[in-house]
């Protein structure tokens, strides 16, 4: 491709910023070299906007071909960062297929109205590493493809299925299966009996878990602060939560040789 950006794209870029237009379009933007070269393989691509000096200095990989370049004032137009990155990636939003043998077969999160990016990337990125394929999220979370969602997740985007859709539905469908809610008033998570399969559920950074939740939740868990009886902080947010939290699922697995 090797042209020069044209005002029309670069309002189209700065539109994606816009939930109702990414939805519209079935596209998002990914920014910065390392968010980009984390997802270029894992996403269509339709265009890759950068200056003439990235370019050159990465012209060598894949889908280069797409490029289009930008100068600096032009990329700080359409950047959604307070410091523009140097290229641009416009990507097309996947088709999520999860098959019901995929979400009886691991641990499944379930986040019920996280308004954060920050916290949504950060899930996503803990996901990742501790080999949780599978998000679902209620309509009232914010969206994945939100900019501050991407860059959070530093790739790990491309890994991890996050899919929007009735929470309690979903539960219902699978009320053979464990399912965790997460709660100051729950369980000792390091005394609780955990499963290997199942659904884990992380509520709102404000109110936690609904009732219509907590209902369908058959296990309530909650980190212990430490030592006991001790005034702390209220509570965790809720990244870090669910950090502690699946990072325990995963070590009584690995502790109990079930995996």
């Amino acid at each position: 491709m090797n042209m020069n950006i044209t005002n029309s794209l670069i309002k189209y870029v700065i539109s994606l910023s816009r939930k109702k237009v990414r939805e519209e379009e079935g596209c998002f933007v990914a920014e910065g070299t390392k968010c980009v070269r984390d997802t270029w393989d894992y996403f269509k691509c339709r265009m890759i906007i950068a200056t003439k000096a990235w370019y050159e200095e990465n012209g060598h990989s894949g889908h280069l071909d797409k490029i289009i370049f930008a100068n600096s004032q032009q990329m700080q137009r359409m950047s959604q960062m307070s410091n523009a990155a140097d290229v641009i990636a416009v990507y097309e939003m996947p088709v999520i297929e999860m098959s019901d043998d995929d979400i009886r077969g691991g641990l499944n999160v379930v986040l019920e109205n996280i308004q954060d990016p920050g916290n949504l990337g950060t899930i996503i990125r803990l996901c990742d590493w501790f080999g949780v394929k599978n998000i679902f999220c209620s309509p009232n979370t914010v969206d994945v493809y939100n900019n501050k969602v991407i860059q959070a997740t530093m790739g790990a985007i491309s890994r991890v299925n996050v899919t929007y859709c009735k929470l309690d539905e979903l539960l219902k469908k699978y009320s053979d299966m464990p399912i965790y809610g997460t709660s100051l008033g729950g369980k000792n998570l390091y005394k609780a009996e955990l499963s290997a399969t199942g659904f884990v559920i992380f509520g709102n950074e404000g109110r936690g878990m609904s009732q219509a939740l907590s209902d369908l939740s058959k296990m309530k868990l909650r980190i212990p602060s430490y030592p006991a009886n001790v005034v702390t902080s209220e509570s965790l947010n809720v990244g870090i939560a669910a950090a502690i939290t699946i990072g325990e699922f995963r070590r009584r697995i690995v502790a109990e040789g079930i995996q």
